[in-house]
């Protein structure tokens, strides 16, 4: 188990974590920094205070209720369905990948896609804002014709990594289609 620093897009430390359980199965985890608490609590101030602000001028308390609800639960809905903690790409030669996400509120989700599915690993360029940036995708073939794409699967959308992170990523996982065809 080798763990390596990388940085994401927008320069942030993420680590990457290979494990090789074999020569047919590697599995790859992205982390993410955890959430910080002194950026929790500056959001949470800035939002009150502008409550207590309008509050001040219209002497109306539901409108501090309003911004306690809004704030609790915009924090509760990012922790669950936003803030990814790290993902997983799982390569197994004979069956196929298996991508998870954990999130920051202990839920995870899989996807599995079989390896008769799957044409090829490839890393994509894509225009993002106003710079170029690098993903690594699974892409499917085409039930009616097997030499088309019929869709790409991107891996790692939350964390982002740069091109240094996606490239050992992806000749592993070349490696790995390689003794299996």
């Amino acid at each position: 188990m080798e763990e390596e620093v990388f940085t994401d897009i927008d320069g942030k430390a993420i680590s990457l974590d290979c494990q090789d359980h074999s020569s047919f199965c590697k599995e790859f985890i992205v982390s993410v920094p955890k959430v910080s608490f002194w950026k929790v609590m500056s959001y949470t101030c800035s939002v009150w205070l502008i409550a207590y602000g309008i509050f001040f001028f219209t002497e109306n308390t539901a409108v501090l209720s309003m911004a306690i609800l809004v704030t609790l639960l915009g924090m509760i809905l990012h922790i669950h369905f936003v803030k990814v903690d790290h993902e997983s790409l799982l390569v197994v030669g004979s069956l196929g990948i298996q991508v998870s996400y954990s999130y920051a509120s202990g839920r995870e989700t899989t996807t599995f896609i079989e390896m008769s599915k799957i044409k090829d690993i490839v890393i994509n360029e894509a225009i993002y804002m106003h710079r170029i940036i690098y993903y690594l995708c699974v892409l499917l073939k085409d039930p009616s014709d097997p030499s088309a794409v019929s869709s790409v699967v991107p891996l790692f959308q939350s964390s982002k990594p740069r091109l240094n992170c996606l490239v050992k990523v992806y000749k592993s996982c070349q490696e790995i289609l390689s003794k299996c065809s």
